[in-house]
């Protein structure tokens, strides 16, 4: 069966100046029907642009090489009502809430307005909708918040708007960029438990875009690693959680704090990330990385079948053993 999303070699170049210069580079992945893969890496290494690029929502100026499939069809040429169509099929909810709203609207037009822009919902079913949807994310007296306006709602009620505003047109495919990010930590856990139930009794697929690779592993089927534009490892999320065969992935979580052992420091990556642009030749991660050899600095590594999953890493085999003993 044909993956429900699939992306191959994408690459992204932005206007900087009077140059294009690359933000994501070569990145392929794919999602199956009901499937959720995490994205996770540092801050720029291209997860959020990625999400965008599937979404057809790149700022103006953007090349794009390579092919985003949804469903068999190719996204770039979608164009006008196609293009419509397709983003009530695939959904997004961003890491802010509040950027994302007028503010001067009530969350009652916010919610209806895909649906009666079809012209195939009247205001009355539009708005029975808008309140179930609500009901689902667990917001009660839904129908008293449809008159209220975004900043009358606290960050965690406005980003369950957004999730019952992503779901009301039924999408196959939800985009989750950062959504709980903004978000207290009781907050976090309640929104991430309302989208993961959904997705399930759905039957969505998901893009789950995260800096925390523990809550990858406890919500997403696959992980997948970015580093510098490119995606470096991608595995079922409990093996890549527990034995990482890139050293960047590795890294990150061996940096991620433990409720069961005490340290006097916790551990860091050495150096700072890089964007797609300032890579060298050789491997991205190689200026940072403990391991690295001369090989890696001249010698940039391509994504190769490892252990029910893909790692570009030229010493992957070598480091099996090793990184599995560190991150424990």
């Amino acid at each position: 069966m044909s993956p429900l999303l699939e992306v191959s070699g994408l690459t992204v170049r932005l206007p900087v100046g009077h140059q294009p210069k690359p933000v994501l580079s070569d990145v392929s992945l794919t999602i199956a029907a009901g499937e959720a893969l995490g994205l996770v890496g540092e801050s720029g290494s291209g997860k959020s642009m990625t999400a965008r690029a599937v979404a057809r929502l790149l700022p103006p100026g953007a090349q794009v090489e390579g092919d985003i499939r949804y469903a068999g069809t190719d996204l770039r040429a979608l164009r006008g009502q196609q293009l419509r169509e397709l983003r009530t099929r695939v959904a997004v909810v961003f890491q802010d809430p509040r950027a994302h709203v007028n503010p001067v609207r009530r969350i009652g037009d916010f919610l209806t307005e895909a649906l009666r822009l079809t012209g195939r919902v009247s205001r009355r079913e539009a708005t029975d909708r808008a309140v179930r949807a609500l009901d689902e994310v667990a917001v009660a007296d839904g129908r008293r918040l449809l008159d209220r306006y975004p900043h009358q709602l606290s960050g965690g009620m406005l980003q369950r708007v957004m999730i019952a505003a992503a779901l009301l047109t039924e999408p196959r495919l939800l985009l989750a960029d950062e959504p709980t990010t903004a978000l207290d930590v009781t907050t976090q856990a309640e929104v991430m438990a309302i989208i993961d139930g959904l997705r399930r009794q759905r039957g969505l697929s998901l893009l789950f875009i995260t800096h925390d690779l523990d809550l990858a592993a406890a919500v997403c089927d696959r992980t997948a690693v970015m580093y510098a534009g490119r995606i470096v490892e991608t595995r079922p999320s409990a093996l890549l959680h527990g034995h990482p065969l890139h050293p960047y992935t590795a890294a990150l979580g061996a940096a991620r704090p433990s409720v069961t052992t005490r340290v006097d420091r916790l551990a860091t990556i050495p150096g700072r990330p890089l964007s797609a642009f300032e890579v060298p030749d050789g491997c991205a991660f190689a200026a940072r990385c403990v391991y690295a050899q001369d090989p890696c600095r001249t010698h940039r590594p391509e994504l190769a079948s490892v252990d029910e999953g893909e790692v570009a890493c030229l010493r992957a085999e070598d480091l099996r053993e090793t990184l599995a003993v560190t991150h424990g």
